[in-house]
């Protein structure tokens, strides 16, 4: 077992790039196609320009979404995920996976729930 997690650490690598919070958000965003900065911000409720410029700045950087610039008038921005961008949408799922199961109980499972413990 690794005793320090540095450069050469490919978990320590990727936890760079999806760690960051609203990052997950994005990429799953994306998944579905191309999306302007404002469809993103209203996907994210909460999140801020600011916020949501540095992550797809980020994303852009580490070659995980590609920002494509249309010359229309007003102009037109869209992002999209790359080749790597999409090779991350497996950890993505399980991630949802894992929410369903252990973080969000469904609605339906809270009722049948509190109705066995009467």
């Amino acid at each position: 077992m690794n005793d320090v997690h540095g450069s050469n650490c490919a978990v320590a690598a990727t936890a760079e790039i999806i760690a960051t919070k609203w990052t997950p958000l994005i990429v799953h965003d994306l998944s579905e196609g191309p999306r302007r900065f404002m469809e993103l911000e209203h996907a994210c409720p909460g999140i801020s320009p600011r916020t949501l410029s540095e992550r797809v700045d980020m994303l852009e950087r580490q070659g995980v979404a590609i920002r494509r610039s249309y010359p229309e008038s007003p102009p037109r921005v869209e992002y999209e995920l790359t080749d790597k961008g999409r090779a991350l949408l497996p950890i993505i799922r399980e991630m949802r996976k894992f929410g369903h199961a252990w973080m969000v109980p469904e609605p339906a499972k809270r009722r049948r729930t509190a109705a066995a413990r009467r």
